[in-house]
């Protein structure tokens, strides 16, 4: 959880979750016990909000849990407070999406399906732009600081503790002209830059690769520690899903393995991509 508030807030209400049900009380009974609300217990179990040191102290009494994984917690209450760089930034994230942020700086790896555009994570700096200039009435400075942040998303690819980036990207993203036939060029010679890096794979779905389990793009999120269960993201323009349910985390997981059965392999995606490059070049 190095690095990512917003995964210590995570790890921590799952940990205060899996306390309660253990003891076999509902959020109103701890809630009543504590003299708290139960919405108050339930926002440290979903973590929405900040959570006090002294709170988690008072659940773990109350719980009577050793004080090995009591003083665990309480730090990962205190971490929970620090703001990641991307907090820097400001509005150029919006709250939705500055959740997705955390979690992904945490990741140890990552598989996205993308149906219109190129991942974030593989965009250039003139692709990021034209896409930022395209999603509402934004001045020259805000669309800056967004493709600023997007950029120093890309750098956790080339980390010591770099995760695994596993791309399905549907070969229309690849013909649709973003900006101009020189932005495209760039942004197809970066995809097969960074397809060259040892945690990063690229595939390309073509058209005729048949009928396919999804009805839009998706990022599944993986993490080191196994008590952190995978989330499904899902981005829409105005706010963002994240699931965490084993059934629809499961249900997107045998989708991205169907779609990257159904897409090219990585050598071949190559090839297509080179060939796509070209008649962008011409």
């Amino acid at each position: 959880m190095a690095g990512s508030p917003t995964a210590r807030r995570r790890r921590l209400a799952i940990e205060l979750k899996r306390l309660r049900e253990e003891s076999g009380l509902t959020c109103v009974q701890v809630g009543k016990e504590l003299d708290w609300s139960s919405s108050k217990v339930n926002r440290m179990e979903t973590g929405r909000g900040r959570v006090q040191p002294s709170d988690v102290e008072a659940l773990c009494r109350f719980y009577e849990t050793a004080e090995e994984l009591r003083d665990l917690l309480k730090s990962l209450a205190k971490e929970s407070k620090t703001k990641g760089w991307w907090h820097a930034h400001g509005d150029a994230i919006p709250a939705w999406f500055s959740v997705y942020v955390g979690l992904e700086q945490a990741a140890s790896n990552l598989r996205t399906y993308q149906a219109e555009f190129i991942p974030g994570l593989l965009q250039t700096d003139e692709y990021a732009a034209e896409q930022c200039r395209a999603w509402a009435d934004h001045t020259a400075e805000d669309i800056q600081r967004m493709v600023a942040v997007r950029m120093r998303r890309q750098e956790l690819l080339h980390g010591e503790q770099a995760p695994d980036l596993w791309a399905v990207v549907h070969q229309s993203a690849l013909m649709h002209i973003v900006g101009s036939q020189q932005v495209m060029t760039q942004q197809l010679e970066r995809m097969l830059d960074m397809a060259k890096l040892r945690n990063v794979t690229v595939q390309v779905l073509p058209f005729n690769g048949g009928a396919y389990p999804t009805t839009g793009s998706f990022t599944l999120l993986g993490f080191p520690e196994q008590e952190d269960p995978d989330v499904v993201y899902r981005e829409g323009l105005t706010d963002s899903v994240y699931l965490e349910q084993p059934a629809d985390v499961g249900l997107y997981t045998k989708a991205f393995d169907h779609l990257r059965a159904l897409a090219l392999s990585p050598q071949r995606s190559a090839t297509l991509i080179k060939t796509v490059l070209e008649e962008h070049s011409s």
